[in-house]
C-alpha cells in the first residue's frame, strides 16, 4: 500500500506540474494583454517570447534536436523514477518529469518553448516547466547532499 501512495504521489506532482504550466502558458497565448505587462512593478513582469533553445536561449534554432533529445529523456527518467528512494529526491524527479513534458509539449505544438516569466534580477525569461525543472534538481541535490552525511 505505501508503494501505491508513493506512485500515485509522484503521479499527482507530474500531473500538476504539467497542467500548471499548461493552464498558464493557455492564459497567456490567449490574452494579448498579457504578452507584455508588469504584474509587480518591475520586479515580476510577463514577456512572451519563443524559445527554440534550451536555457537561457542556448543553442537556439535547434528545435528539431531538442524535440528528440527531451522526449528520450523524458522516457529514461519516467522509467527511473522508481529508483529514487529518498522522498526528497523521488518528489524533485517528478517535477523535472511534470516540466519536461510541459516544455515538450510545446516544442510538438509551436516548435518552440513559450518563456513569459521576467523577474528583473534574473538573468532569462521562463516558464513553469523551467522552475519545476529547477526546483526538482535542487530537490535532488539536497538529497544527495543529505545522503553523503
Amino acid at each position: 500500500m505505501v508503494k501505491d501512495k508513493r506512485e500515485i504521489t509522484g503521479l499527482a506532482v507530474i500531473i500538476l506540474v504539467f497542467f500548471v504550466d499548461r493552464l498558464t502558458k493557455f492564459v497567456l497565448l490567449n490574452n494579448l494583454s498579457l504578452h507584455h505587462c508588469s504584474v509587480i512593478g518591475n520586479l515580476l513582469r510577463f514577456e512572451y517570447t519563443r524559445n527554440t533553445g534550451i536555457a537561457f536561449g542556448f543553442m537556439k534554432g535547434h528545435n528539431v534536436f531538442f524535440l528528440l533529445f527531451n522526449t528520450v529523456l523524458l522516457l529514461f527518467l519516467f522509467f527511473i523514477r522508481r529508483k529514487f528512494k529518498d522522498s526528497y529526491s523521488f518528489i524533485g524527479i517528478n517535477f523535472v518529469i511534470g516540466g519536461a513534458l510541459g516544455n515538450l509539449v510545446d516544442r510538438i505544438k509551436y516548435n518552440y518553448v513559450v518563456d513569459f516569466i521576467d523577474l528583473s534580477f534574473f538573468p532569462a525569461i521562463f516558464n513553469i516547466a523551467d522552475f519545476s525543472i529547477t526546483v526538482g534538481a535542487v530537490l535532488i541535490l539536497f538529497s544527495s547532499l543529505r545522503e553523503e552525511k
